[in-house]
């Protein structure tokens, strides 16, 4: 489970499980990845729903 972050100058891919990480970045400042991070904790319950939502298993 993964979820994309696009910004104005690049893009990045968070893992989700098993805990939520930075799988890999381009064009993003560091701040704007910490940013992406702090969001993305907190709404990964909406995230996760959205997934299940979307890939239901």
């Amino acid at each position: 489970m993964h979820v994309h972050v696009q910004g104005q100058n690049g893009e990045a891919k968070y893992w989700l499980e098993p805990r939520i990480e930075l799988a890999q970045s381009m064009g993003l400042s560091r701040r704007e990845i910490n940013e992406a991070l702090c969001l993305i904790q907190e709404h990964e319950y909406d995230i996760r729903n959205a997934w299940h939502k979307h890939f239901p298993s």
